[in-house]
């Protein structure tokens, strides 16, 4: 563990580092109401924030909570817009600079500079290694139950202040983790979330990569994938990893884990996986099919803007196109007619 700092909370209470953590946090959102009320006092609002964070009385507000059900059903919470930048601050100038160093090369979400696409070359390129070294490539595909609504947040706290000692941020710290009378959880919705729970799991990538001596293991915050040379090591892997989670940091896998032939495909952030090729699963082709049919529907009725139709097949096509699928894209897309 890297040398532990001190006195760092009071310094990062500038000006322009909060009005940075505002621009960032304003991307994508500058028409929205509290963005616009905020910057409205910009001057004001800022200086307001440096003051209550100096007195130490800084407070966020409640959470508002919704749901939603793609990729599948969560509960999402998210705060007004300056805790949000507050939170944006926080990573900023502390998560980011003294934590992320700690965070293994293999974890790659919610990191600059990595992301979902590559994550899947990397596992690509493992599988082509692994293949040359092992007769046959076992795959372990690991999926934790509920991951941020189990996070333990005594043991998250403890992570955290090992590394800083600095009172003043232990006791903001104090106030994002233990944001309710609950044990265990933290919100989907926050940006710190994300560190928090990277954090959280980077005892359990050390575990795999200096106890176990897996070479082979992608991790996708909750989901990860470890390759081996036997079924058997593959058995016992599987073991050992369930009793890490459960002891160290109270955590469990879901229903989805299993071990398997790599020859079967690695069903991975979105795509079925082999060393030679991808391809998109069949659950985003049937969605991509209901979504057309109901914008056609939409659109007919003048209830949806083609600027919006445009931007998701966009975004889907670039999905596809990833996924080996030029003649899939020209299919579905082939069909798709809009009329008033």
């Amino acid at each position: 563990m890297p040398k532990r700092v001190n006195n760092i909370f009071k310094e990062n209470i500038t000006f322009s580092k909060l009005l940075e953590a505002h621009n960032k946090c304003k991307k994508n959102k500058r028409f929205k109401k509290q963005v616009i009320e905020f910057e409205m006092n910009l001057e004001r609002n800022i200086i307001s924030l440096g003051r209550e964070l100096l007195g130490g009385r800084y407070t966020f507000s409640k959470y508002f909570e919704f749901t939603i059900y793609e990729p599948k059903e969560r509960k999402i919470k998210t705060l007004n817009y300056k805790d949000r930048v507050i939170l944006c601050w926080y990573v900023e100038n502390f998560l980011k600079p003294y934590y992320k160093p700690n965070f293994i090369e293999d974890s790659y979400a919610c990191l600059e500079g990595k992301g979902t696409h590559k994550a899947i070359k990397k596992t690509v390129k493992y599988l082509r290694n692994a293949s040359k070294c092992f007769d046959t490539v076992w795959v372990l595909k690991c999926d934790i139950k509920k991951f941020f609504f189990n996070i333990d947040r005594n043991i998250l706290f403890s992570m955290v202040s090992r590394k800083i000692k600095d009172k003043h941020f232990l006791e903001f710290s104090k106030k994002i983790i233990f944001y309710d009378k609950e044990k265990v959880g933290i919100p989907i919705g926050n940006y710190s979330s994300q560190y928090f729970a990277n954090i959280y799991m980077t005892s359990f990538d050390k575990f795999i990569k200096e106890k176990l001596k897996i070479k082979y293991y992608i991790r996708f915050m909750d989901d990860f994938v470890l390759l081996f040379e036997s079924k058997e090591k593959a058995r016992k892997g599987l073991i050992e990893i369930k009793n890490y989670l459960s002891s160290v940091l109270k955590l469990e896998l879901n229903s989805k884990t299993s071990y398997f032939r790599e020859s079967q495909g690695i069903n991975f952030l979105g795509y079925r996986i082999w060393k030679t090729h991808l391809l998109i699963r069949n659950q985003s082709k049937k969605k991509i099919k209901r979504k057309l049919k109901n914008f056609q529907k939409l659109y007919k009725e003048n209830k949806i803007e083609l600027e919006y139709i445009t931007a998701c097949i966009n975004s889907w096509k670039g999905y596809a196109k990833f996924g080996n699928s030029y003649n899939l894209i020209n299919k579905i897309l082939g069909k798709f007619v809009l009329t008033k």
